[in-house]
């Protein structure tokens, strides 16, 4: 794994001032260059996870979409989008959550979830936690339980992980800044 998390390091680029001036973003897109990478990268994330009985894989969006679609077909389950309010077509369930400056609402179709599933949360970042806490909280009120978070990529310095712990002890990452 540390080679794992060495080689994902050596891809990202770091782009300074986006989205806005002070913000060093971690651009995951180099990794994509890579198709052997990608793959290492999603069965990682799913070896860590095989045990759990996952029933669908939730990624969020966007960046969630990339990864999260290969780690449930990896393991054979549905994948489940995420998404921004508005960018779902049929009956949804919506979440507010508090960003840190103003809020942002997500979204998931109302029988994305069967009572009981097991889901697994994937997203490319975990940073403060927010998105990936109200997504848990809208597997919950659908019915499901969260089996764990996984990241590419955790910014540890946020704290993000104790916003997540709460809704499943199991939060993985390959790399961590």
């Amino acid at each position: 794994m540390n080679n794992l998390s060495q080689k994902l390091k050596d891809a990202l680029r770091d782009v300074p001032d986006f989205p806005k001036e002070g913000i060093i973003f971690k651009d995951i897109t180099p990794i994509f260059k890579d198709p052997n990478l990608c793959k290492s990268l999603a069965e990682a994330m799913v070896e860590e996870f095989r045990n759990q009985k996952i029933n669908a894989v939730a990624g969020i969006e966007s960046r969630g979409f990339l990864l999260g679609p290969m780690m449930a077909n990896i393991l054979g389950v549905p994948f489940i989008m995420v998404r921004k309010k508005g960018k779902l077509p049929w009956k949804k369930k919506s979440i507010k959550y508090a960003l840190e400056y103003g809020e942002a609402e997500i979204e998931m179709h109302i029988d994305s979830i069967n009572n009981g599933d097991n889901v697994l949360i994937h997203d490319d970042l975990l940073a403060t936690g927010g998105t990936a806490k109200a997504a848990a909280q809208l597997i919950n009120e659908l019915g499901g339980k969260v089996a764990g978070f996984s990241f590419l990529v955790e910014l540890s310095f946020l704290k993000g992980r104790k916003t997540l712990q709460p809704h499943s002890p199991k939060i993985f990452n390959i790399a961590d800044f």
